[in-house]
């Protein structure tokens, strides 16, 4: 098993607020499904709409977190992972730390005095989703010595470059494991150069098919083959030769991308009936968590694939990034 603090990460903590909600709200605020928007003054009055005329959920979110608490549910061990993040000193913070306590991660966040805990309104119209996202500035709470193994999400690289590549260097310097994620395509293509500088420390590196070709597009390699680019990045110069780099790069309903020492290993995911299908938010970050569930016992890579593939099919089929009390994975 896992020892206590094992695994740490470190972003952006977003509480999520979904709700069912209807046609009117989202023409009231301009937002349209299966979107992914940065708020503005306009939607600052929607949060507390939400709560009171719609039944609300909070979720512990933010896509580290997110990775995080999946792979806590996963190890069923008290305090096994750590987060580090901040949070404003509000009833959304307050939520936030119940969450996360609750879901048995020992969070270490900086309450901020000045800036309100950073949101994402999730709102979910006939199984369809539209994501607002208000990000506040983080700061940088002490790296948990203890830890073994490291993950901070792309998404990062837009608030504290400096703060990952502390981390990174940590770890190398350790012998750790330090893994990171490309997040999104915005993520490849505003922040190229330190998510460059980021990537040299990376063991271990996630993303989906779109990020990928993405990031082929940005770096000139002229190829949409997911292997190829899944390759490619696997043997991208490392700052540190301690660990061997991977590549995990998910399609989807389509097999799972593995790359490393110059090969590519294929592992099918298991598919879900559309009517089973409920939500999608957080599925990513539900592979990641899974995968790292694993990866922290040192268990084989097809067994982290297969924690992974099994905690996104959980999620999917729930509302939010949530899961029930106990997996049943073996």
């Amino acid at each position: 098993m896992a020892c206590e603090g094992t695994l740490l990460g470190m972003g952006n903590p977003l509480l999520d607020i979904s709700a069912v909600v209807d046609d009117g709200f989202l023409t009231k605020y301009d937002i349209k499904l299966n979107n992914a928007i940065l708020a503005e003054d306009k939607h600052l009055p929607m949060y507390d709409e939400m709560s009171e005329k719609y039944t609300v959920d909070y979720i512990a979110g933010g896509a580290t977190q997110n990775s995080i608490r999946v792979a806590q549910w996963m190890l069923q061990k008290p305090g096994a992972t750590s987060y580090i993040g901040c949070i404003g000193k509000d009833k959304y913070g307050e939520e936030m730390k119940k969450n996360a306590k609750h879901a048995g991660v020992n969070v270490h966040y900086y309450e901020d005095e000045a800036a309100p805990t950073g949101t994402c309104a999730v709102c979910v119209v006939g199984g369809e989703r539209s994501f607002l996202l208000l990000l506040w500035l983080e700061h940088l709470s002490v790296i948990v010595e203890k830890a073994k193994y490291y993950y901070i999400a792309g998404f990062f690289l837009t608030v504290s470059p400096e703060s990952i590549l502390l981390v990174a260097e940590h770890a190398a310097a350790k012998n750790k494991i330090f893994s990171t994620n490309l997040s999104a395509p915005f993520i490849c293509e505003f922040f190229k150069d330190v998510q460059e500088k980021v990537l040299a420390y990376a063991d271990f590196v996630f993303g989906n098919e779109t990020e990928a070709r993405t990031f082929s597009k940005v770096h000139g390699w002229e190829t949409e083959n997911v292997e190829e680019i899944a390759i490619r990045i696997s043997q991208w110069p490392k700052a540190s030769g301690a660990h061997k780099r991977i590549t995990v790069i998910t399609q989807g309903a389509d097999p799972v991308v593995v790359a490393e020492d110059g090969k590519v290993t294929l592992f099918p995911v298991t598919l879900l009936p559309k009517e089973k299908l409920v939500d999608t938010n957080g599925a990513g970050d539900a592979f990641v968590g899974g995968f790292l569930s694993q990866l922290v016992q040192e268990k084989p890579i097809a067994d982290c694939v297969k924690a992974g593939t099994y905690a996104a099919n959980v999620i999917i089929q729930r509302s939010g990034c949530t899961y029930p009390e106990k997996p049943e994975f073996n």
